[in-house]
């Protein structure tokens, strides 16, 4: 399969930076910081569904929007509530 678009995978490390909380794309066995832009890279496929987790004090802000960044390249992430 082929890899997300570079401007995608771009802007979803950069958005994660954004927040203090810990955001791991989680895709068959793998985990993946998604703070990464490598582990983004080498994981990020352009059809798929993912798991987003997300812990720490700005959760509930950074799950609202890396929804929005993901949904705006066309990704599927499942949001995972704890």
């Amino acid at each position: 399969m082929p890899n997300a678009n570079n401007a995608a995978i771009v802007e979803i490390s950069q958005t994660a930076n954004k927040f203090r909380s810990s955001i791991v794309l989680q895709y068959d066995n793998k985990y993946i910081d998604v703070k990464s832009i490598l582990g983004l890279f080498t994981t990020l496929l352009t059809s798929g569904t993912y798991d987003l987790h997300v812990h720490g004090p700005d959760a509930d802000e950074a799950k609202k929007t890396m929804a929005e960044v993901f949904a705006k390249h066309n990704l599927n992430v499942n949001i995972v509530e704890d």
